[in-house]
């Protein structure tokens, strides 16, 4: 208790100077600022910043995950996550402010008293009007959307509750362009052999495989024979802190079966034959870097906004699964091992389907970098006209 305590004390006040130092930087030095509540948002957001970079432009990364790696970078600060980061987002200045944070003015975070441009870099392809809450994204002035569904879906939600409109860059999405990246440099692919290769990504929640029946599917494919690798979201492990070391120790000696603790990594995505999953974001990374099909278990739709019927639109997430994979009704777990057989051996075929279906759904596929960098630098003060 006492270390506990005497951490948390260290970390506030690394807080309160990271805050300090960032203040006394020179105007020029931040006028483009990218924030990450966690170590996971740069898989999002280091796309932009480095393409940033690589047109010369200076930026300040600020951290409030004690053990992000961002913090050992040149002009980057952490302000953890109480009241430095608070006063940080009451008093920024800066002419870009870009972050992968949802709620913006709807809690405790707020847009700053001085004149700040925000940017919002989306960190799943699904739809905004379900997963998130009805007034997610209303205090960002520019979106950078991943496909043709976030504009129509903020739009018609600013027609719905009468909002100022936003602009609305047509972006893609970092994080599979990183996939694609890494998926090109891997080695090739050794010959055909051993055990299939099988990753379990649930999201969090109410939907997650956590919640309906995780320890009787990872038993059905362990006993299948399968290589298996658990991956749980953040936020799982956030409010099930022993669950990775339940899971191993419950299976040890019962089959193959791995944790894979870092969801910023894209080794166990890019190795696995099929994926698993339900309503995780996670299932359209790998469907759309892999173009292989992917098995969903039909949990009950992760809802953070009731109100989500108002705008009379579908929900991408919903709509694509059937033609990415298959889906598979929770009480029907003894027929996966059959079905991860059949989709495997028919990926190939797969593949031109899955392509299409990306193309419709993500802008900019390979370069969504360059076309963020570019969207923030013509509304940096002076270059709006030529917005």
């Amino acid at each position: 208790m006492l270390q506990s305590l005497l951490n948390n004390w260290r970390s506030h006040r690394e807080a309160w100077i990271g805050l300090s130092r960032f203040n006394l930087l020179p105007a020029a030095q931040k006028r483009i600022v990218f924030y990450a509540e966690t170590a996971a948002d740069w898989a999002y957001l280091d796309p932009v910043a480095q393409a940033l970079e690589r047109r010369g432009q200076a930026l300040v990364r600020i951290c409030s995950d004690p053990e992000d790696p961002a913090r050992q970078q040149p002009h980057s600060f952490f302000v953890g996550s109480g009241g430095p980061r608070t006063a940080l987002f009451r008093t920024i200045q800066a002419d870009a402010f870009v972050m992968t944070l949802c709620d913006l003015e709807q809690f405790t975070l707020k847009r700053s008293a001085h004149p700040v441009h925000y940017f919002y870099i989306f960190h799943s392809i699904a739809s905004i009007h379900r997963v998130y809450r009805a007034h997610a994204f209303d205090a960002y002035d520019t979106l950078l959307c991943v496909g043709p569904h976030h504009e129509r879906e903020i739009r018609r939600t600013e027609e719905v509750y009468g909002l100022k409109p936003k602009h609305l860059v047509p972006h893609g999405y970092g994080r599979l362009d990183t996939l694609l990246q890494d998926l090109a440099g891997r080695a090739p692919a050794a010959p055909a052999g051993g055990p299939l290769r099988v990753l379990v990504a649930p999201t969090w929640g109410e939907s997650s495989l956590v919640e309906h029946g995780l320890e009787p599917l990872l038993a059905v494919l362990l006993r299948a024979g399968f290589a298996v690798t658990l991956r749980l979201h953040p936020m799982t492990k956030r409010h099930h802190p022993e669950l990775a070391a339940d899971m191993a120790a419950r299976f040890a000696g019962r089959g193959s079966l791995q944790i894979d603790p870092h969801i910023n990594t894209t080794q166990s995505l890019l190795e696995a034959d099929i994926m698993i999953s339900e309503w995780s974001g996670a299932p359209l990374d790998y469907a759309f870097a892999r173009l292989r099909p992917v098995i969903f278990i039909d949990t009950p739709p992760k809802i953070h906004n009731p109100e989500h019927g108002l705008l009379g639109l579908p929900c991408l997430e919903e709509e694509i699964r059937p033609k990415i994979g298959r889906v598979v009704p929770p009480d029907q777990c003894e027929t996966l091992p059959g079905l991860v057989r059949e989709l495997t051996a028919q990926a190939q075929a797969w593949t031109e389907k899955i392509r299409a279906v990306r193309q419709e759904s993500v802008y900019y596929v390979g370069s969504s970098g360059e076309a963020g960098a570019q969207a923030i630098l013509k509304r940096l003060p002076g270059n709006e006209a030529n917005a």
